[in-house]
């Protein structure tokens, strides 16, 4: 049997689940477009590739055991190109008889109302982007259900940590450097946040386990707190106070006009105006271990963005 692992992307999922899978022994060639990756154990391979074509994923993912998908387009440029890119990759695990992960969120479900989100709630969602998550979530069950492929997908809430580049980077890193932190809606909500080193762990972790196959599994994540409490538990690790902006609809929608980025953020902020809760318990007693500690995600994060400023 091959123990050759293929990764779509080199963001920080990506890395993430190649470090894991790495730590299991197993072969990993990770696929992006310059061919070129930082910060990725000597073993890990990384080749270029274009995730739009068929032809080129059906090569480089040959004699894989298992694919992932770990990448994505642009934020505003998710209908257009999105579910394109999830079918030439699932095509090719198809094809190559590869067994297929696929890294989600959680915009499908839509808007909570205060209660937990769980696996097997129904998808109602009432968003462009996650009307979009929907289709593209129901395309890889029904490709495991046809017996197309076999599949597993693994989702997580908003996530941060080492690689990261938006939350991190919005709402972490400006802390260390004295700036003012970047928040969204209300301080005072409930929140879950995943720590993206468990996003990758949970993916490899599926990866790796044939009855995980043909389920959709949450990423084990520390408890929800509010950004209130988030930001509390920087100045902690700080000692120092932290300056805080918040960022409300309309002045998202302002930036929104001069930042195509900011727009596709308005129509999501209902996860950070009331309770966004996920109940990450299905995964947690399947796999027997827990999201990392908030309190020790905020401190590797800090020492990551130390070690990278």
């Amino acid at each position: 049997m091959s123990d050759l692992h293929v990764i779509f992307g080199t963001g920080p999922l990506g890395k993430w689940t190649a470090r894991e899978l790495v730590k299991m022994g197993k072969s990993v060639r990770m696929v992006n477009r310059s061919g070129k990756a930082d910060r990725l154990p000597v073993e890990v391979e990384v080749v270029a590739g274009d995730a739009y074509d068929a032809q080129k994923n059906i090569e480089l993912t040959k004699g894989a055991a298992v694919v992932y998908q770990c990448a994505q387009p642009a934020y505003f440029e998710w209908a257009e190109k999105f579910p394109r890119f999830q079918t030439a990759i699932l095509d090719a695990a198809a094809k190559n008889g590869a067994k297929l992960v696929v890294g989600d969120n959680l915009y499908m479900y839509g808007e909570p109302h205060g209660q937990p989100i769980r696996e097997d709630l129904p998808y109602q969602p009432h968003t462009k982007k996650g009307k979009i998550r929907a289709e593209m979530a129901n395309a890889v069950i029904e490709a495991h259900r046809s017996g197309k492929v076999r599949a597993a997908i693994g989702r997580a809430s908003n996530f941060f940590g080492p690689d990261d580049h938006v939350v991190t980077d919005l709402a972490i890193r400006p802390a260390l450097q004295g700036k003012t932190i970047n928040l969204l809606g209300r301080t005072d909500q409930l929140h879950s946040f995943s720590y993206v080193p468990d996003f990758g762990k949970l993916l490899a972790t599926l990866g790796t386990h044939e009855e995980a196959f043909g389920q959709i599994w949450f990423t084990p994540s520390p408890t929800a707190v509010t950004q209130k409490e988030l930001v509390q538990l920087m100045e902690a690790e700080l000692g120092r106070p932290v300056k805080v902006l918040v960022a409300g609809k309309t002045m998202m929608s302002l930036l929104g006009l001069f930042n195509p980025m900011m727009r596709e953020t308005v129509e999501m902020m209902y996860e950070w105006t009331a309770p966004f809760v996920v109940d990450t318990s299905k995964a947690e007693k399947a796999f027997g271990w827990k999201g990392t500690p908030l309190n020790v995600a905020i401190k590797e994060t800090l020492a990551w963005c130390r070690e990278n400023d």
